[in-house]
């Protein structure tokens, strides 16, 4: 049973800073590609971005370029999320989730954690 916990979320001045980290657990990860969402008060879901396996990240979301890095521990089975310069337009849940590589869907999801920005 595959399962993903993220942690990290909370309330931070327009400016600030989070990381948030997504424990993995119930299988081997080799060759699966973790992303990051969100989803903010009545929004649709919004990709992020995404890392593969092997570290290297996918692609970022235009708008969080430059402020946002994500990162990876295979050892530990970590996937973490810098968010540096955090605008109140970041306020959201903020959701990891897992897919076999080359898999056009996501499938296993987090329950979400909260991070609210204040202007």
């Amino acid at each position: 049973q595959v399962r993903l916990v993220e942690s990290g979320g909370g309330l931070v001045q327009t400016g600030g800073s989070l990381r948030l980290s997504c424990a993995a657990s119930g299988r081997a990860f080799s060759g699966w590609e973790m992303g990051w969402f969100r989803q903010a008060p009545g929004k649709e879901r919004e990709f992020v971005v995404g890392i593969n396996w092997r570290g290297e990240p996918t692609h970022y979301r235009d708008s969080v370029k430059g402020r946002f890095t994500v990162s990876g521990d295979n050892v530990k089975n970590m996937v973490y999320l810098q968010m540096n310069s955090l605008k109140p337009e970041d306020t959201a849940v903020y959701y990891c989730a897992a897919r076999s590589e080359g898999n056009p869907e996501y499938y296993y999801w987090g329950q979400g954690t909260q991070v609210t920005v204040s202007s």
